[in-house]
């Protein structure tokens, strides 16, 4: 059984550069980025085949064919109601042993066995300043039916898989490259699947938290529905915030930022502007991103259609 998260292929040997591939209700979503030791991740390419109704194996091999993914080390992004993410107490046991103990602590956290389950960690490291207390780490946990089924889809595409990540980690590579030095940064982005607000420090993932609220709620809304669905957002924050507070006190949130969500996310940003008490931005990707070789990520509309898979392809690290 593969893990979630790690890098799965020992065997892929491929540019430095990473393809992610997202397949989601309305399509399959794909971005090429390449890093370098200096200057800003460069998007190579980002295409997508929308609202299909065909076979999703017939869609990704056709792009295999037109695309140079196979020059790319290649991962996957799981949609939200793929997987679980689940805060527990770091268990007493070897560290190589952990994953192995998670799987007995949540197995009634889950509804299905978990025999039958996926299971990956992430630290959520101590804060050495802070009080002394238990160490929390996340458990990532997907069905082996789903799991299995995207590395099959993978291997009958002639594309080896690296790695298998979630949204979350998506949201926290993206949300390392805004963070001020020494300061906590938050992020909410929205998309079909509802709202994800993520706290990283130092690059690490402090805090996730999920919103029902989805972006077409927002964008079919009128003013009175969009008032108190900026009202809802906006008390489901602060209480996210408030936690953070009360666990990490002795960190400096610097600001929320906001993903690209066209001009949803500029209505949100007047309301969160005036009734949240913390600083509040607009992101746009070309500010930490090149995007000279895809001038169609310049509009915030394709940026929020690219974002998480944006940020799952600047994954650099082994989680």
């Amino acid at each position: 059984m593969q893990r979630l998260l790690q890098t799965m292929n020992a065997k892929v040997n491929k540019t430095s550069g990473r393809a992610t591939v997202s397949l989601q209700s309305n399509g399959i979503f794909v971005a090429l980025v390449s890093r370098s030791a200096a200057g800003n991740p460069v998007i190579d390419r980002v295409f997508s085949h929308e609202t299909f109704t065909g076979n999703s194996l017939t869609v990704l091999e056709t792009m295999v064919q037109v695309e140079p993914l196979k020059k790319y080390r290649c991962s996957h992004l799981l949609n939200a109601g793929e997987y679980q993410l689940l805060t527990v107490d770091t268990p007493a046991v070897p560290q190589n042993e952990r994953k192995e103990a998670m799987r007995w602590i949540v197995k009634d956290m889950l509804d299905f066995p978990a025999e039958d389950a996926t299971i990956d960690i992430l630290a959520i490291p101590l804060d050495k300043s802070g009080p002394i207390r238990s160490t929390s780490m996340f458990v990532v946990v997907a069905r082996n039916s789903i799991i299995s089924q995207r590395q099959k889809l993978f291997e009958t595409a002639a594309l080896e898989l690296a790695a298998i990540d979630i949204p979350e980690t998506a949201q926290r590579n993206i949300s390392a490259l805004l963070e001020p030095e020494g300061k906590a940064l938050a992020l909410l982005s929205l998309n079909a699947d509802g709202g994800l607000m993520t706290i990283t420090f130092a690059g690490e993932l402090y805090l996730s938290r999920r919103m029902d609220i989805t972006l077409v709620q927002l964008k079919q809304a009128d003013l009175f529905q969009q008032a108190q669905l900026h009202e809802q957002i906006t008390l489901e924050l602060q209480r996210s915030l408030d936690h953070f507070y009360r666990q990490h006190h002795e960190m400096q949130l610097s600001k929320l930022v906001l993903a690209p969500m066209g001009q949803p996310g500029a209505d949100l940003l007047v309301y969160l502007d005036r009734n949240l008490n913390s600083p509040v931005e607009l992101l746009d990707m070309a500010t930490i991103m090149d995007c000279s070789a895809t001038p169609e990520l310049l509009d915030a509309d394709v940026q929020q259609k690219y974002f998480l898979t944006l940020g799952a392809a600047l994954r650099i690290r082994s989680t």
